[in-house]
């Protein structure tokens, strides 16, 4: 009975031990796959990181790319744009047929400075290099003399544009990105209406800020355009009127410098029946000490 006892004691033992064995060769197994696995992620980590600063690399590259060539692109066009505005000043002595080549000639200028303009603010909304520079502005001198700056583009397309505005509306901004806001607008309402249509622009004063409104009867945006209408190089459903070019970036622009400068952008439209931009400002007591003119020309 004893020696049966101890025969039985001795074969658990072995079992236990075999057990072990084998528990310690499977977890021995499980460290080496572990640490094969360690290693390949290790290498495919590295080889990520590498690919990652490679395209990094790139998008610095192009960025610089951009950069470089939309600057030098700003000159030439700038002085083009020049050289047109003074030869229709005197365009009596042209003919019809080269009145009208001109004319379409200033429009691919205007429409090209535009997007080198935008190109620029996108790079440096990119890069985080926009630095503000917040004063009181009458923003009723800055929007007549930008106006008048498109009077000539709207004759061209047959646009009249309405503008109604209280004699000095202050607000708080910075000048140059506030011109670049409403270039953009009235711009855009330009460039999507069609022949013999009305633009409308508007100075509403509230208690504390100072709200614009310009309204266009172009063909407006359905409702898929509303929700992708602030993305970077986004096509939407509508399409400039008289040939001109897009790059997709003015509203993501108008959006970003206008809550930069903590106000407000909002899109009323419905398709078929045109699109009112409204961009709600800071307003302020105190009067502007700078000529808005003279950075419009600046901005040019």
């Amino acid at each position: 009975m004893y020696n049966t006892l101890n025969i039985v004691l001795i074969v658990l033992l072995l079992a236990v031990i075999i057990l072990q064995v084998r528990a310690y060769l499977k977890l021995k197994q499980k460290n080496k796959l572990i640490l094969v696995q360690s290693r390949e992620i290790k290498r495919q980590i590295l080889e990520q990181e590498k690919r990652n600063k490679q395209v990094g690399d790139l998008v610095h590259e192009k960025q610089q790319l951009i950069g470089l060539v939309s600057h030098d692109l700003k000159g030439p066009f700038n002085r083009i744009f020049a050289l047109i505005q003074l030869m229709e000043l005197s365009a009596t002595n042209l003919t019809g047929e080269q009145q009208e080549y001109l004319g379409k000639i200033h429009q691919i200028v205007a429409d090209g400075l535009g997007m080198i303009r935008n190109l620029l603010d996108n790079r440096r909304l990119e890069d985080q290099g926009i630095d503000f520079t917040l004063e009181p502005l009458n923003i009723s001198v800055l929007l007549g003399s930008l106006i008048r700056n498109y009077r000539t583009l709207a004759e061209k397309k047959k646009i009249q544009i309405h503008f109604d505005t209280p004699k000095q509306s202050v607000i708080i901004a910075d000048k140059l990105y506030l011109y670049r806001i409403f270039e953009n607008l009235i711009s855009n309402a330009l460039k999507f209406s069609p022949a013999n249509k009305n633009i409308y622009i508007s100075i509403e004063e509230l208690e504390n800020k100072i709200v614009v409104k310009i309204r266009d009867e172009g063909p407006g945006f359905t409702k898929e355009d509303l929700k992708q209408l602030y993305k970077k190089f986004q096509r939407l459903s509508a399409r400039p009127t008289g040939g001109e070019s897009s790059t997709g970036l003015g509203l993501s622009i108008v959006k970003a410098l206008v809550e930069k400068m903590d106000g407000e952008l909002i899109c009323q439209s419905e398709e078929g029946s045109g699109a009112t931009f409204i961009v709600k400002l800071e307003r302020s007591d105190e009067l502007p000490d700078k000529n808005i003119p003279a950075v419009l020309e600046n901005a040019n």
